[in-house]
């Protein structure tokens, strides 16, 4: 996915939208909930709060965020499925939700039959560190670690369907080395065990893992997208490394229920889309170490199809599954 054309292309569809947003220029007129998925203060909880207060103060109404962790985001997203079709709540999603959980789990809701796309909101690669106990110091040392000490390590996720697992275990099929994956109900509880020994590599988002890498309490090795990301130039790619092949990049979108009027989704997208264009919102989300991307409804759609495709191919040739 190349995220700009994305952009430009989606503010060249806003005017396509005028006549629907006009008629859902009433929207809205009370308060919108939003649901996270995932634990309070993870990457998807702070990303909502960016987007949910500037939507509060554009349209004077307040944007509560409701975190509802559990299932790796399971449960989130089916209560998500099952609110009201009125465009009063929405689902701040990340990859796991449309990507990797109908892969790995038996889920009751399909992401294109059940939900509204609204627009992709952000993308990021994940960071590789260890603890630093392993004595490694870039990739092609943790993978030497690894071979020397069969079964000696472990990995941890925030659960088997978020992309930190996917993300292991394509490092694992790609490199021949075998390391026990540990879920967790959040990566930031996968990042504690790193620091406190338990756990020796963590894919981890990168706003949660980065005061960490200042501090020394963890080694950041490589960034896991096909490209370097700004906020770390010197960072190479896991594929730099020496594991060809490799890349995965975690991104982030808004949902609404299956049969929201198409008025209340362009209103929505048009907001997204105006707000990922302030200086102040593309700046707070490079901090994170996120790019504030948007699509329009449809482009976001297809997005679904091809990385849904991506990760069942990646799940099925790793052999990963629920542990």
């Amino acid at each position: 996915m190349r995220v700009t054309s994305i952009a430009v292309a989606a503010c060249a569809c806003v005017a396509c939208g005028a006549v629907s947003l006009a008629r859902g220029a009433g929207y809205p007129t009370k308060p919108i909930r939003m649901v996270v998925p995932w634990s309070p203060g993870g990457t998807s909880d702070t990303t909502a709060r960016i987007l949910g207060q500037k939507m509060t103060e554009a349209w004077g109404q307040q944007v509560v965020i409701d975190t509802r962790p559990g299932a790796s985001g399971i449960i989130g997203t089916e209560l998500a499925m099952r609110a009201p079709a009125d465009g009063y709540t929405v689902l701040h999603a990340n990859i796991s939700q449309f990507a990797t959980n109908p892969s790995l789990y038996k889920v009751n809701y399909d992401t294109l039959r059940d939900f509204a796309p609204v627009s992709l909101l952000a993308a990021a690669p994940q960071l590789l560190v260890v603890n630093p106990g392993v004595p490694a110091r870039s990739v092609r040392e943790l993978v030497q670690v690894a071979r020397a000490r069969p079964d000696a390590l472990n990995f941890g996720s925030g659960g088997a369907g978020t992309i930190a697992y996917p993300a292991g275990e394509l490092f694992k099929m790609l490199t021949g080395v075998d390391m026990r994956h540990i879920p967790y109900k959040g990566t930031i509880l996968a990042l504690n065990d790193l620091i406190a020994g338990q756990v020796h590599v963590v894919f981890s988002d990168m706003p949660i893992a980065l005061p960490h890498t200042t501090t020394g309490k963890v080694r950041a090795l490589a960034v896991t997208g096909a490209k370097r990301t700004p906020l770390l130039p010197a960072m190479p790619t896991v594929a730099e490394g020496g594991v060809p092949g490799y890349a995965i990049e975690n991104s982030w979108g808004l949902f609404v229920p299956r049969n929201v009027p198409s008025e209340i989704v362009a209103r929505l997208n048009a907001e997204v889309i105006r707000i990922h264009e302030l200086q102040e919102v593309k700046d707070r989300y490079g901090v994170l170490g996120l790019e504030a991307v948007t699509s329009t409804p449809e482009q976001f759609a297809q997005y679904i199809r091809n990385e849904s495709a991506k990760y069942s191919k990646i799940i099925k040739a790793t052999g990963a599954k629920v542990d």
